[in-house]
């Protein structure tokens, strides 16, 4: 018989919320296991993730893994890491670029999901929605003032990351201190939190 974690993943994954807004398609991605050590809560699926059903199968998967220090059969054990949007559908583009994650989801299931997530130790909040989400009030301004205070966020149990698009390259060149100071520490919690 399934768990009520099992139950609330399977409706999660049948959810038609907004099947009538989504031009591509009803189709929620996410991982998530109630032994996850570390939880990733990121924007919303791209149009590759959409296709394939794997929650960051693209070049943004490859350079978060990166940032992390792990491995991809690591990164998608969901006995050790959750990765729950805050949009577990593709949004859809417009004029080359994603649009936001639909306004629906995250009050619908996170409250439902995260408290569940009994074991987390280590909780990455990447892309400036995520950040919002998470922080409410306590977010910057902007995502360089969010990301910049990881101190203070991470002393609060959330570590704001840039979104790890290729896009976003200029950013990390403008902000050395990223690489510098915010990376190793990461691969070092994520470490931490993984082999607890």
């Amino acid at each position: 018989m399934p768990s009520a974690f099992d139950r609330l993943l399977a409706e999660i994954r049948a959810c038609q919320l907004c099947a009538a807004d989504l031009a591509h398609g009803v189709r929620p991605v996410l991982q998530a296991s109630a032994t996850a050590r570390l939880l990733i809560v990121s924007q919303a699926p791209g149009r590759k993730v959409h296709a394939s059903g794997v929650p960051f199968d693209d070049r943004s998967g490859e350079r978060l893994r990166d940032w992390l220090g792990i491995d991809k059969a690591t990164f998608y054990d969901a006995r050790r890491v959750a990765i729950v949007p805050m949009g577990f559908c593709f949004p859809g583009s417009a004029r080359g670029a994603d649009l936001p994650p639909r306004r629906e989801c995250a009050p619908t299931w996170h409250p439902r999901l995260l408290p569940l997530l009994k074991k987390v130790d280590l909780t990455l909040a990447i892309g400036r929605y995520a950040q919002v989400g998470l922080l409410g009030a306590q977010a910057g301004t902007n995502l360089t003032d969010t990301v910049r205070d990881w101190r203070t966020h991470l002393a609060n149990g959330v570590l704001p990351l840039p979104h790890p698009s290729p896009r976003n390259q200029i950013w990390t060149r403008r902000n050395p201190w990223f690489e510098d100071e915010l990376l190793p520490m990461l691969r070092e919690r994520v470490a931490h939190a993984l082999h607890a």
